[in-house]
Protein backbone atom coordinates (compact mmCIF):
# COMPACT_ATOMS: atom_id res chain seq x y z
CA UNK A 1 0.00 0.00 0.00
CA UNK A 2 2.44 2.33 1.13
CA UNK A 3 4.77 1.19 -2.23
CA UNK A 4 1.71 2.44 -4.19
CA UNK A 5 0.89 5.75 -2.39
CA UNK A 6 4.71 6.82 -3.51
CA UNK A 7 3.89 6.20 -7.14
CA UNK A 8 0.64 7.87 -6.64
CA UNK A 9 2.53 10.99 -5.01
CA UNK A 10 4.71 10.21 -8.05
CA UNK A 11 1.75 11.03 -10.30
CA UNK A 12 0.73 14.06 -9.07
CA UNK A 13 3.47 15.83 -8.97
CA UNK A 14 4.18 15.02 -12.61
CA UNK A 15 0.94 16.32 -13.93
CA UNK A 16 1.89 19.69 -11.86
CA UNK A 17 5.09 19.58 -13.95
CA UNK A 18 3.12 18.92 -17.07
CA UNK A 19 0.91 21.84 -16.86
CA UNK A 20 4.50 23.94 -15.88
CA UNK A 21 6.31 23.09 -19.07
CA UNK A 22 3.44 22.68 -21.53
CA UNK A 23 2.73 26.41 -20.80
CA UNK A 24 6.36 26.88 -21.27
CA UNK A 25 5.94 26.32 -24.54
CA UNK A 26 2.08 26.09 -25.70
CA UNK A 27 2.07 29.69 -26.21
CA UNK A 28 4.73 29.64 -29.16
CA UNK A 29 2.51 27.96 -31.02
CA UNK A 30 -0.63 30.13 -30.39
CA UNK A 31 2.03 33.19 -31.42
CA UNK A 32 1.27 34.21 -34.50
CA UNK A 33 -2.73 34.12 -33.80
CA UNK A 34 -2.20 35.94 -30.67
CA UNK A 35 -0.67 38.83 -32.86
CA UNK A 36 -2.97 38.71 -35.23
CA UNK A 37 -5.81 39.42 -32.78
CA UNK A 38 -4.14 41.51 -30.35
CA UNK A 39 -2.18 43.60 -33.06
CA UNK A 40 1.49 42.51 -31.88
CA UNK A 41 5.06 42.34 -33.69
CA UNK A 42 7.34 39.68 -32.64
CA UNK A 43 8.89 40.99 -29.73
CA UNK A 44 6.08 42.08 -28.03
CA UNK A 45 5.25 38.37 -28.29
CA UNK A 46 8.73 37.64 -27.03
CA UNK A 47 7.72 39.40 -23.67
CA UNK A 48 4.12 37.40 -23.60
CA UNK A 49 5.88 33.95 -23.70
CA UNK A 50 9.46 35.21 -21.66
CA UNK A 51 7.43 36.90 -18.64
CA UNK A 52 6.47 33.36 -17.70
CA UNK A 53 9.96 32.09 -18.06
CA UNK A 54 12.05 35.23 -16.60
CA UNK A 55 9.36 35.07 -13.08
CA UNK A 56 9.25 31.06 -13.03
CA UNK A 57 13.70 31.42 -13.56
CA UNK A 58 14.01 34.03 -11.03
CA UNK A 59 11.42 32.71 -8.05
CA UNK A 60 12.29 29.34 -8.79
CA UNK A 61 15.02 28.58 -5.50
CA UNK A 62 13.23 31.06 -3.61
CA UNK A 63 9.91 28.51 -3.87
CA UNK A 64 11.99 25.89 -2.94
CA UNK A 65 13.65 27.36 0.50
CA UNK A 66 9.90 28.78 1.32
CA UNK A 67 8.76 25.18 0.62
CA UNK A 68 11.41 23.35 2.79
CA UNK A 69 10.95 25.69 5.44
CA UNK A 70 6.72 26.02 5.96
CA UNK A 71 5.81 23.18 4.13
CA UNK A 72 6.54 21.18 0.58
CA UNK A 73 2.50 20.67 0.42
CA UNK A 74 1.66 24.14 1.80
CA UNK A 75 3.49 25.57 -1.17
CA UNK A 76 2.50 23.23 -3.58
CA UNK A 77 -1.16 23.50 -3.02
CA UNK A 78 -0.70 28.18 -3.10
CA UNK A 79 1.46 27.30 -6.33
CA UNK A 80 -1.55 25.37 -7.63
CA UNK A 81 -3.97 27.94 -6.90
CA UNK A 82 -1.84 31.05 -8.38
CA UNK A 83 -1.25 28.98 -11.57
CA UNK A 84 -5.15 28.77 -12.27
CA UNK A 85 -5.34 32.43 -11.54
CA UNK A 86 -2.89 33.63 -14.00
CA UNK A 87 -4.36 31.03 -16.54
CA UNK A 88 -7.78 32.86 -16.31
CA UNK A 89 -6.04 36.10 -16.62
CA UNK A 90 -4.20 35.06 -19.80
CA UNK A 91 -7.32 33.73 -21.06
CA UNK A 92 -9.26 37.20 -20.53
CA UNK A 93 -6.42 39.34 -21.42
CA UNK A 94 -7.69 42.12 -23.98
CA UNK A 95 -4.02 43.19 -24.97
CA UNK A 96 -0.55 43.04 -24.36
CA UNK A 97 -0.43 44.67 -20.75
CA UNK A 98 -2.87 42.39 -19.24
CA UNK A 99 -1.77 39.29 -20.91
CA UNK A 100 2.17 40.02 -19.33
CA UNK A 101 0.52 40.60 -15.78
CA UNK A 102 -1.34 37.45 -16.03
CA UNK A 103 1.92 35.50 -17.51
CA UNK A 104 3.83 37.00 -14.78
CA UNK A 105 1.22 35.61 -12.21
CA UNK A 106 1.29 32.18 -13.50
CA UNK A 107 5.56 32.09 -13.18
CA UNK A 108 4.89 33.10 -9.55
CA UNK A 109 2.33 30.19 -9.43
CA UNK A 110 4.87 27.64 -11.24
CA UNK A 111 8.07 28.59 -9.45
CA UNK A 112 6.38 26.76 -6.49
CA UNK A 113 5.07 23.73 -8.34
CA UNK A 114 8.57 22.88 -10.43
CA UNK A 115 11.06 22.44 -7.39
CA UNK A 116 8.42 21.50 -4.88
CA UNK A 117 6.98 18.85 -6.81
CA UNK A 118 10.63 17.57 -7.63
CA UNK A 119 10.99 17.83 -3.52
CA UNK A 120 7.92 16.21 -2.66
CA UNK A 121 9.30 13.06 -5.27
CA UNK A 122 12.54 12.99 -3.39
CA UNK A 123 11.27 12.68 0.16
CA UNK A 124 9.22 10.22 -0.79
CA UNK A 125 11.05 7.82 -3.19
CA UNK A 126 14.17 7.35 -0.87
CA UNK A 127 15.84 4.43 -2.49
CA UNK A 128 18.89 5.53 -4.67
CA UNK A 129 17.78 3.34 -7.51
CA UNK A 130 14.01 4.09 -7.24
CA UNK A 131 14.69 7.56 -7.24
CA UNK A 132 16.88 7.42 -10.16
CA UNK A 133 13.78 5.90 -12.13
CA UNK A 134 11.46 8.21 -10.68
CA UNK A 135 13.25 11.25 -11.74
CA UNK A 136 13.56 9.70 -15.08
CA UNK A 137 9.83 9.13 -15.13
CA UNK A 138 9.62 13.22 -13.94
CA UNK A 139 12.10 13.84 -16.66
CA UNK A 140 10.00 12.07 -19.31
CA UNK A 141 6.75 13.71 -18.48
CA UNK A 142 8.44 17.32 -18.36
CA UNK A 143 9.85 16.83 -21.73
CA UNK A 144 7.07 15.72 -23.33
CA UNK A 145 5.10 18.59 -22.08
CA UNK A 146 7.34 20.63 -23.24
CA UNK A 147 7.49 18.96 -26.77
CA UNK A 148 4.02 18.21 -26.94
CA UNK A 149 2.61 21.93 -25.88
CA UNK A 150 3.04 22.70 -29.58
CA UNK A 151 1.01 19.99 -30.68
CA UNK A 152 -1.70 20.48 -28.31
CA UNK A 153 -1.70 24.26 -28.61
CA UNK A 154 -1.94 23.95 -32.17
CA UNK A 155 -4.82 21.25 -31.85
CA UNK A 156 -6.78 24.06 -29.55
CA UNK A 157 -5.98 27.51 -31.72
CA UNK A 158 -7.11 25.65 -34.58
CA UNK A 159 -10.63 24.41 -33.29
CA UNK A 160 -11.11 27.17 -30.83
CA UNK A 161 -8.87 30.13 -31.01
CA UNK A 162 -5.91 30.60 -29.16
CA UNK A 163 -7.61 31.69 -25.42
CA UNK A 164 -8.98 28.34 -24.59
CA UNK A 165 -5.19 27.43 -24.97
CA UNK A 166 -5.24 28.85 -21.62
CA UNK A 167 -8.48 27.69 -20.47
CA UNK A 168 -7.42 23.75 -20.66
CA UNK A 169 -5.64 24.60 -17.45
CA UNK A 170 -8.42 24.29 -14.84
CA UNK A 171 -10.07 21.21 -14.58
CA UNK A 172 -6.76 19.58 -14.29
CA UNK A 173 -5.45 21.59 -11.75
CA UNK A 174 -9.16 20.95 -10.02
CA UNK A 175 -8.40 17.24 -9.87
CA UNK A 176 -4.55 17.52 -8.63
CA UNK A 177 -5.49 20.21 -5.65
CA UNK A 178 -7.94 17.36 -4.47
CA UNK A 179 -5.39 14.50 -5.12
CA UNK A 180 -3.08 16.63 -3.33
CA UNK A 181 -5.50 16.45 0.23
CA UNK A 182 -5.58 13.38 -0.31
CA UNK A 183 -2.54 11.67 -0.88
CA UNK A 184 0.63 13.94 -0.41
CA UNK A 185 2.02 13.94 2.72
CA UNK A 186 3.43 17.31 4.05
CA UNK A 187 7.23 17.46 4.38
CA UNK A 188 9.81 20.02 5.38
CA UNK A 189 13.26 20.40 5.80
CA UNK A 190 14.71 19.52 9.29
CA UNK A 191 17.16 22.44 9.31
CA UNK A 192 15.41 25.49 6.99
CA UNK A 193 17.18 28.21 5.59
CA UNK A 194 16.56 31.58 6.30
CA UNK A 195 15.07 33.48 3.27
CA UNK A 196 17.62 35.95 1.33
CA UNK A 197 15.61 38.65 -0.09
CA UNK A 198 18.84 40.19 -1.16
CA UNK A 199 19.42 37.72 -2.75
CA UNK A 200 16.12 37.26 -4.84
CA UNK A 201 16.08 40.70 -5.76
CA UNK A 202 19.78 40.71 -7.40
CA UNK A 203 19.02 37.25 -8.89
CA UNK A 204 15.83 38.55 -10.32
CA UNK A 205 17.38 41.79 -11.90
CA UNK A 206 20.07 39.68 -13.42
CA UNK A 207 18.40 37.33 -14.94
CA UNK A 208 16.07 39.47 -16.20
CA UNK A 209 18.56 42.38 -17.70
CA UNK A 210 19.95 39.26 -19.76
CA UNK A 211 16.88 38.56 -21.22
CA UNK A 212 15.95 42.06 -21.94
CA UNK A 213 18.97 42.45 -24.03
CA UNK A 214 18.68 39.65 -25.90
CA UNK A 215 14.79 40.75 -26.37
CA UNK A 216 15.09 44.84 -27.32
CA UNK A 217 18.88 44.37 -28.57
CA UNK A 218 18.19 43.60 -32.16
CA UNK A 219 15.78 46.59 -32.09
CA UNK A 220 17.70 49.62 -30.10
CA UNK A 221 21.41 48.17 -31.20
CA UNK A 222 24.01 46.27 -29.46
CA UNK A 223 25.59 49.14 -28.81
CA UNK A 224 23.41 51.86 -28.20
CA UNK A 225 22.74 53.85 -24.65
CA UNK A 226 20.50 52.05 -23.05
CA UNK A 227 22.34 48.63 -24.40
CA UNK A 228 25.61 49.80 -22.37
CA UNK A 229 23.27 50.80 -19.51
CA UNK A 230 22.00 47.36 -19.13
CA UNK A 231 25.64 45.65 -19.66
CA UNK A 232 26.89 47.61 -16.88
CA UNK A 233 23.81 46.55 -14.88
CA UNK A 234 24.37 43.30 -16.06
CA UNK A 235 28.52 43.06 -14.26
CA UNK A 236 27.15 44.93 -11.32
CA UNK A 237 24.28 42.98 -10.62
CA UNK A 238 26.44 39.54 -11.14
CA UNK A 239 29.44 40.80 -9.41
CA UNK A 240 27.13 42.16 -6.05
CA UNK A 241 24.92 38.95 -6.38
CA UNK A 242 28.53 36.44 -5.87
CA UNK A 243 29.61 39.22 -2.83
CA UNK A 244 26.70 39.09 -0.87
CA UNK A 245 25.65 35.57 -1.65
CA UNK A 246 29.25 34.83 -0.54
CA UNK A 247 28.97 36.35 2.84
CA UNK A 248 25.75 34.71 3.32
CA UNK A 249 25.94 31.90 6.03
CA UNK A 250 22.79 30.39 4.11
CA UNK A 251 22.56 32.12 1.01
CA UNK A 252 19.83 31.76 -1.95
CA UNK A 253 22.23 29.88 -4.33
CA UNK A 254 25.38 28.61 -2.28
CA UNK A 255 28.30 29.42 -4.84
CA UNK A 256 30.55 26.70 -3.21
CA UNK A 257 28.43 23.83 -5.11
CA UNK A 258 29.68 25.68 -8.32
CA UNK A 259 33.70 24.77 -7.43
CA UNK A 260 32.26 21.29 -8.18
CA UNK A 261 32.99 20.30 -11.55
CA UNK A 262 30.17 18.15 -12.28
CA UNK A 263 27.45 20.16 -10.29
CA UNK A 264 28.89 22.98 -12.24
CA UNK A 265 28.45 20.90 -15.47
CA UNK A 266 25.09 19.91 -14.90
CA UNK A 267 23.29 23.30 -14.19
CA UNK A 268 25.02 24.00 -18.02
CA UNK A 269 23.98 21.20 -19.15
CA UNK A 270 20.43 22.27 -18.49
CA UNK A 271 20.81 25.35 -19.39
CA UNK A 272 22.38 24.62 -23.13
CA UNK A 273 19.26 21.42 -23.50
CA UNK A 274 16.59 24.06 -22.81
CA UNK A 275 17.97 27.02 -24.85
CA UNK A 276 18.68 24.29 -27.59
CA UNK A 277 14.80 23.25 -27.32
CA UNK A 278 12.97 26.50 -27.25
CA UNK A 279 15.29 27.62 -29.99
CA UNK A 280 14.22 24.93 -32.27
CA UNK A 281 10.32 25.14 -31.62
CA UNK A 282 10.51 28.95 -31.78
CA UNK A 283 12.09 29.21 -34.67
CA UNK A 284 9.88 26.26 -36.29
CA UNK A 285 7.03 27.61 -35.33
CA UNK A 286 7.22 30.71 -37.05
CA UNK A 287 8.97 29.19 -39.93
CA UNK A 288 6.17 26.32 -40.53
CA UNK A 289 3.25 28.85 -40.31
CA UNK A 290 4.90 31.94 -41.86
CA UNK A 291 7.18 30.99 -44.78
CA UNK A 292 5.31 27.01 -45.51
CA UNK A 293 1.61 28.50 -44.38
CA UNK A 294 0.70 25.45 -42.29
CA UNK A 295 -1.95 26.11 -39.89
CA UNK A 296 -1.41 25.86 -36.23
CA UNK A 297 -1.94 22.39 -35.65
CA UNK A 298 -0.22 21.27 -38.60
CA UNK A 299 2.82 22.68 -37.29
CA UNK A 300 2.49 21.11 -34.00
CA UNK A 301 2.24 18.23 -35.68
CA UNK A 302 5.63 18.30 -37.64
CA UNK A 303 6.72 18.21 -33.77
CA UNK A 304 5.33 15.43 -32.81
CA UNK A 305 8.55 12.87 -33.54
CA UNK A 306 10.06 15.22 -30.86
CA UNK A 307 7.44 14.75 -28.34
CA UNK A 308 7.50 11.26 -28.94
CA UNK A 309 11.16 10.64 -28.31
CA UNK A 310 11.45 13.26 -25.02
CA UNK A 311 9.19 11.22 -23.82
CA UNK A 312 10.16 7.34 -24.81
CA UNK A 313 14.19 8.27 -24.63
CA UNK A 314 13.59 10.11 -20.71
CA UNK A 315 12.65 6.90 -18.49
CA UNK A 316 15.36 4.80 -20.87
CA UNK A 317 17.89 7.92 -19.58
CA UNK A 318 16.57 7.87 -16.08
CA UNK A 319 17.13 3.80 -16.24
CA UNK A 320 20.71 4.07 -17.84
CA UNK A 321 21.89 6.87 -14.55
CA UNK A 322 20.49 4.41 -11.91
CA UNK A 323 22.43 1.39 -13.72
CA UNK A 324 25.83 2.86 -14.70
CA UNK A 325 25.87 6.50 -14.36
CA UNK A 326 25.00 9.67 -16.38
CA UNK A 327 28.07 9.75 -18.86
CA UNK A 328 26.03 7.56 -21.67
CA UNK A 329 22.66 9.47 -21.68
CA UNK A 330 24.48 12.90 -21.86
CA UNK A 331 27.01 11.35 -24.70
CA UNK A 332 23.39 10.17 -26.63
CA UNK A 333 21.87 13.28 -25.87
CA UNK A 334 25.19 15.84 -27.14
CA UNK A 335 25.39 13.35 -30.52
CA UNK A 336 21.65 13.31 -31.12
CA UNK A 337 21.13 17.43 -30.77
CA UNK A 338 24.07 18.01 -32.38
CA UNK A 339 22.47 15.81 -35.76
CA UNK A 340 19.44 17.92 -34.99
CA UNK A 341 20.79 21.07 -35.47
CA UNK A 342 22.79 20.56 -38.67
CA UNK A 343 20.32 18.45 -40.38
CA UNK A 344 18.59 22.16 -40.25
CA UNK A 345 21.51 24.44 -41.26
CA UNK A 346 20.28 24.24 -44.62
CA UNK A 347 16.59 25.02 -44.01
CA UNK A 348 15.01 27.21 -47.03
CA UNK A 349 11.14 27.46 -48.51
CA UNK A 350 11.77 23.60 -49.81
CA UNK A 351 13.05 21.89 -47.30
CA UNK A 352 11.00 18.54 -47.65
CA UNK A 353 8.79 17.74 -44.67
CA UNK A 354 10.70 14.72 -43.76
CA UNK A 355 13.76 16.19 -43.31
CA UNK A 356 12.07 18.84 -40.82
CA UNK A 357 10.34 15.39 -38.81
CA UNK A 358 13.66 14.10 -38.94
CA UNK A 359 15.89 16.80 -37.27
CA UNK A 360 12.79 17.40 -34.56
CA UNK A 361 13.22 13.48 -33.80
CA UNK A 362 16.86 13.75 -32.95
CA UNK A 363 16.61 17.02 -31.08
CA UNK A 364 13.58 15.00 -29.08
CA UNK A 365 16.18 11.91 -28.43
CA UNK A 366 18.32 15.11 -27.02
CA UNK A 367 16.23 16.62 -24.45
CA UNK A 368 14.95 13.10 -23.52
CA UNK A 369 18.03 11.74 -22.73
CA UNK A 370 19.85 14.84 -21.42
CA UNK A 371 17.14 15.85 -18.71
CA UNK A 372 17.37 12.59 -16.61
CA UNK A 373 21.29 13.15 -15.76
CA UNK A 374 21.05 16.64 -15.25
CA UNK A 375 18.60 16.56 -12.68
CA UNK A 376 19.73 13.64 -10.97
CA UNK A 377 23.28 15.31 -10.98
CA UNK A 378 21.89 18.30 -9.46
CA UNK A 379 19.47 16.95 -7.19
CA UNK A 380 22.59 14.55 -5.83
CA UNK A 381 24.71 16.90 -5.56
CA UNK A 382 22.54 18.13 -2.57
CA UNK A 383 21.78 16.16 0.72
CA UNK A 384 17.88 15.65 0.69
CA UNK A 385 17.17 17.75 3.71
CA UNK A 386 17.83 20.98 1.26
CA UNK A 387 15.89 19.00 -1.61
CA UNK A 388 13.54 22.17 -2.49
CA UNK A 389 16.91 24.19 -3.28
CA UNK A 390 18.02 21.33 -5.28
CA UNK A 391 15.57 21.38 -7.29
CA UNK A 392 15.41 24.72 -7.34
CA UNK A 393 18.63 25.38 -8.72
CA UNK A 394 18.26 22.79 -11.65
CA UNK A 395 14.69 24.29 -12.50
CA UNK A 396 16.05 27.61 -12.59
CA UNK A 397 18.62 26.58 -14.82
CA UNK A 398 16.10 25.03 -17.25
CA UNK A 399 13.72 28.29 -16.89
CA UNK A 400 16.71 30.53 -18.15
CA UNK A 401 17.54 28.28 -20.88
CA UNK A 402 14.24 28.55 -22.08
CA UNK A 403 14.07 32.18 -21.63
CA UNK A 404 17.34 32.50 -23.45
CA UNK A 405 16.25 30.58 -26.34
CA UNK A 406 13.15 32.46 -26.60
CA UNK A 407 15.19 35.42 -26.68
CA UNK A 408 17.40 34.46 -29.23
CA UNK A 409 15.02 32.72 -31.65
CA UNK A 410 13.30 36.56 -31.57
CA UNK A 411 15.82 38.46 -32.64
CA UNK A 412 16.45 36.01 -35.60
CA UNK A 413 13.10 36.12 -36.93
CA UNK A 414 11.63 39.62 -35.56
CA UNK A 415 12.49 41.98 -38.58
CA UNK A 416 12.80 39.53 -41.74
CA UNK A 417 9.86 39.14 -43.67
CA UNK A 418 8.53 35.58 -44.79
CA UNK A 419 10.47 35.41 -47.90
CA UNK A 420 14.31 35.66 -46.02
CA UNK A 421 12.43 33.87 -42.27
CA UNK A 422 13.99 30.84 -43.21
CA UNK A 423 17.79 32.12 -43.78
CA UNK A 424 17.42 33.84 -40.46
CA UNK A 425 17.01 30.55 -38.73
CA UNK A 426 20.16 29.61 -39.69
CA UNK A 427 22.38 31.02 -36.76
CA UNK A 428 19.73 29.32 -34.36
CA UNK A 429 20.30 26.21 -36.33
CA UNK A 430 24.19 26.56 -35.39
CA UNK A 431 23.41 27.08 -32.04
CA UNK A 432 21.51 24.32 -31.44
CA UNK A 433 24.27 21.98 -33.01
CA UNK A 434 26.74 23.83 -30.75
CA UNK A 435 24.86 22.94 -28.15
CA UNK A 436 24.97 19.39 -28.08
CA UNK A 437 28.99 19.60 -28.74
CA UNK A 438 28.39 21.10 -25.63
CA UNK A 439 26.56 18.27 -23.78
CA UNK A 440 29.35 16.22 -25.17
CA UNK A 441 31.91 18.17 -23.06
CA UNK A 442 29.69 17.70 -20.01
CA UNK A 443 29.38 14.21 -20.20
CA UNK A 444 33.31 14.06 -20.18
CA UNK A 445 33.19 15.77 -16.62
CA UNK A 446 29.73 14.68 -15.17
CA UNK A 447 29.22 12.19 -12.10
CA UNK A 448 31.16 8.80 -12.30
CA UNK A 449 29.17 5.86 -11.56
CA UNK A 450 28.76 5.91 -7.09
CA UNK A 451 29.78 9.40 -6.92
CA UNK A 452 25.94 10.83 -7.10
CA UNK A 453 26.07 11.24 -2.92
CA UNK A 454 29.13 13.10 -2.49
CA UNK A 455 29.49 17.11 -2.19
CA UNK A 456 32.99 18.36 -2.40
CA UNK A 457 32.53 22.52 -3.28
CA UNK A 458 36.60 22.57 -3.86
CA UNK A 459 39.62 22.72 -2.51
CA UNK A 460 40.11 26.19 -0.05
CA UNK A 461 36.91 25.80 0.09
CA UNK A 462 36.18 25.52 3.65
CA UNK A 463 33.24 23.10 3.09
CA UNK A 464 33.18 19.63 4.09
CA UNK A 465 32.06 17.11 1.98
CA UNK A 466 28.22 16.08 2.83
CA UNK A 467 28.41 12.73 4.83
CA UNK A 468 27.07 9.73 2.40
CA UNK A 469 23.67 9.11 4.44
CA UNK A 470 22.68 12.35 3.09
CA UNK A 471 22.37 14.62 6.28
CA UNK A 472 23.66 17.98 6.16
CA UNK A 473 26.11 20.30 8.40
CA UNK A 474 25.17 23.65 7.68
CA UNK A 475 27.90 26.01 7.24
CA UNK A 476 29.54 27.86 10.44
CA UNK A 477 28.61 31.51 11.19
CA UNK A 478 31.43 33.66 10.45
CA UNK A 479 31.64 36.69 12.70
CA UNK A 480 30.59 39.97 10.97
CA UNK A 481 28.88 38.03 8.35
CA UNK A 482 24.92 38.39 6.90
CA UNK A 483 22.23 36.18 8.37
Amino acid sequence: MEKTRRWVVLAICCTSIFLVGMDTTVVSVALPSIGRDLGLGVRELEWAVDAYTLVLASLLITSGALADRVGRRRIFRVGLVLFAAGSVGCALAPGLGALVAARVVQGVGGSMLSPVALAIVVSTITDARQRAQAIGIWAAVFGLSMAAGPVLGGAIVTGLGWRPVFGVNLPIIAVVLVLTVIYVPESRSPQPRRLDPTGQVLLTVLVGTVVAVLIEGPRVGWWSGPSMISYGVIAAAAITFSVVEARRAEPLMDLRLFRRLPFAAAVGGAVVIFTALNLTLLLGTFYLQQVRGMSPIAAGLVTLPMAVAATVCAPLSGYLVGRSGPRLPLRLAGVSTTIGGLLLVGLNERTGVPVLLTAYLFVGVGVGFANAPITNTAVSGLPAARAGVAGGIASTARQVGAALGIALAGGLVADPGPAGLAAATRPGWFLVAAGGLALLLIAQVSLAPGDAGRVSPGPGSGARPAPRDGSYEPRPSVPGRSR
